[in-house]
This record gives structure tokens, sequence and C-alpha cells, in this order.
């Protein structure tokens, strides 16, 4: 990357897009609404079971400009998810605030590791075991997804639940893959904390992006 376009990009002012989808959103509180979708590519949190590893390495995706971001999400939808990859490796400011400057809610999905930039309607916050997200990530979650791989993920979700906000939302999800295994035990524990609820992958089950 010439040193010029890794300055655009440092600056957040280029940002490498994977993708960009119009869809309905599978997870979590804001489940079966129509969104629009930013993904960035860029993330070295390196979950085993991650379902977008070709999201990963950042030089594989061309850095964009955000306005053309921005003029493609218009097309679209008033509401705007930036996922990835972890978005949040890279300075969301200036790409927020053109988005909020056009009048779109933007809403982040973010596992937390790094520190948080950009201005955010909806801060998910999905906090993974390799890199635990930050205190300001803890307290701006508007929402806690906790994915759930095997029993210790039960002790992993209590652990960030206590240092978040009383008016966070609880979700617990079970891992695509090991979806079979970990419902039962989700649903007693959900029956036995019923603080939290159960996300599911829905638009899987829809064969939607």
């Amino acid at each position: 990357m010439e040193a010029t376009l890794k300055d655009l990009v440092r600056q957040g002012l280029q940002l490498p897009l994977m993708e960009a989808f119009y869809t309905i959103q599978g997870e979590g509180y804001h489940k079966g609404t129509a969104a629009y979708f930013v993904r960035i590519g860029g993330c070295d949190v390196g979950c085993h079971w991650c379902d977008v590893k070709e999201s990963w390495n950042a030089d594989l995706h061309p850095p964009t400009a955000i306005d053309k971001i921005v003029s493609e999400a218009l097309k679209h939808s008033k509401t705007v998810v930036v996922t990835g990859g972890e978005p949040l490796m890279w300075n969301m400011t200036p790409l927020t605030d053109a988005l909020g400057d056009a009048g779109m809610q933007i809403h982040i999905e973010t596992s937390g590791a790094y520190p948080v930039s950009g201005r955010w309607d909806w801060f998910c916050l999905s906090p993974k075991k390799n890199q635990e997200p930050t205190s300001d990530a803890l307290q701006m979650a508007d929402e806690l997804k906790v994915i759930v791989y095997n029993k210790s993920d039960f002790k992993f979700a209590e652990k960030f639940a206590s240092q978040v906000s009383d008016t966070c939302h609880l979700f617990l999800q079970p891992e695509w893959s090991r979806r079979e295994e970990m419902m039962p035990l989700m649903v007693d524990f959900v029956l036995q904390n019923p603080q939290w609820k159960i996300s599911l992958q829905t638009h899987k089950y829809l064969n939607i992006p």
C-alpha cells in the first residue's frame, strides 16, 4: 500500500472494505429489521470458529473512500451496521460522522478489543477470549452478545455481564456448528438466569447474508 493511501487509511478517510450489503439483521436485539451492513476487513482476534475468516487479512480488501461507502448506504437504509473483521482496528470517526450527518442510525458489532472511535447509536459488544474488551467498550455496550461454544462460555458471559451497565441487553448465541449441543444448556441457563435472552443466527435459517 503506497504511503499516501496508508495515510488516508490511518486517518479513517479510506477503509479496507470487504463487502457491503442490504439485508435483514439476523442476530441480537435488532433481529428481523432491515439494515445496510458494512463489513470492514482486518482482524487479529483470531476466533477459531469465526465464520468470516476471509475478513482477517485487511490487505486483501481494497481501501475504499468513506464518501463512497456513505453514498451506497444512503441508497438502501436509514440503519447502517458496521461490522468486520474488527472495525475498531481502524479510525471510525470520519465514517460515522459522515453517516450521522446524513441522518443515518449507526450501529457497530465489535469485540471491543481496540480503543473505541466513532459515534454510535447502538453498540453491540461481542467479547472474545483471545483479546478481552476495553473498559470503554464495556461502558458503552447497549447489547452484550456472547457466543457459546462450550460450557466455559457461560462463566465468561457472566464475567462481562457484571461489568456492563444495568440497561445493557444480555444475549447468549450458540456457535453455529455447536448449536445442537449448546442449545439445551442455554435454555437451562436462561431459565435460571432470566436477565439473559437467547439470540439465534436467524439469517442462516432464512438463507440470506
